[in-house]
């Protein structure tokens, strides 16, 4: 009997050091509150997400937070986003927060888009109402007139499910005015707004093919500009004309549409139109500052999508009958 006794006790022992190791191993890592964003890549792929959260000190050891997710049966691939998540609470509380919803979502926009069409890619992906989709696309107005278009950086953003969409419009700028203020004295030195650079970039954008095309076509703008030309570019017709029936925002025109008295219509008006017809990236923002010298005044994009540009209006028409017909 005594043997048994000695053998219970040493059982029971062990099973309160174990239990004390277990309860240290996963307990929070701090007693005070140190909140932090936890954030999984939007693709996850080779992410290690026990490891993460060791590296963020956020879980004690990642082999007893392994184990817990395994007996909990909750050892599923972690959704990408970010977390808020706090030191102080114990891995218990992080398993299950990281089981949620993420409290940030990824969302990329890409390519230079208008603001009300940013505003339905972000919807897509952070379910917005309508209250905050007015919120996004009314921002500006309290910016003024020069924040109504072109400083809607695209970009991969991470962005919060809980804020408004004002609060969302002012990542936006903050993300462009960090783009662009490398760039701000250099258009200080050659003399150009930028917002004259901006509303250039935007047509630039729209117009491209591809970054390969950026600098000839701003030289082409430029030199229409200096000289007095109309722009003529059916990108600022696509921007007047707003979102198609069939749902898209950049469908084509026809030529009662070039007729339009629309300030944006550089068919009948010349100079650059009122604002930027979309947010550029950087690549499109340099080629408005750095233009490719050129005699031309005219482009096109063949079938495959490469450029021509022609230095007077019959050189132009010869490319339309050799590159479109």
């Amino acid at each position: 009997m005594k043997l048994l006794r000695k053998i219970l006790t040493v059982v029971v022992v062990e099973i309160i050091l174990l239990t004390a190791v277990l309860w240290w191993l996963l307990g929070p890592v701090a007693g005070k509150s140190q909140p932090q964003i936890w954030t999984v890549p939007e693709d996850p792929r080779g992410f290690d997400a026990v490891q993460a959260l060791k590296e963020q000190q956020l879980i004690r050891s990642a082999p007893a937070f392994r184990l817990l997710m395994a007996v909990s049966g909750k050892d599923k691939a972690v959704a990408p986003g970010g977390y808020r998540l706090d030191r102080r609470m114990n891995a218990r509380q992080v398993l299950q927060k990281i089981g949620e919803t993420p409290d940030l979502l990824w969302v990329t926009i890409s390519g230079c888009r208008r603001r009300e069409e940013i505003a339905e890619m972000i919807d897509q992906v952070l379910g917005w109402s309508q209250e905050k989709i007015r919120q996004w696309n009314e921002a500006y107005t309290k910016l003024g007139d020069e924040y109504k278009e072109g400083v809607y950086y695209p970009d991969t953003y991470l962005l919060p499910t809980d804020e408004s969409g004002a609060q969302i419009a002012e990542r936006f700028i903050d993300h462009f005015n960090e783009k662009f203020s490398p760039l701000s004295d250099d258009f200080a030195k050659a003399n150009i707004k930028w917002t004259t650079g901006l509303k250039i970039a935007s047509l630039i954008a729209r117009e491209a093919a591809g970054p390969q095309d950026m600098a000839l076509i701003s030289g082409i703008i430029w030199n229409r500009l200096n000289q007095g030309m109309k722009l003529e570019i059916d990108a600022t017709m696509q921007y007047t004309l707003g979102k198609h029936a069939a749902g898209g925002w950049w469908g084509g025109i026809d030529l009662s549409e070039k007729r339009s008295s629309s300030p944006y219509n550089t068919y009948i008006y010349k100079g650059l139109p009122p604002t930027p017809i979309c947010s550029p990236g950087i690549e499109a923002i340099r080629a408005a500052l750095t233009p490719q010298e050129t005699d031309c005044l005219y482009y096109l994009h063949d079938r495959n999508r490469q450029i021509h540009c022609g230095r007077t209006y019959e050189e132009h028409k010869v490319n339309i009958r050799t590159y479109l017909m």
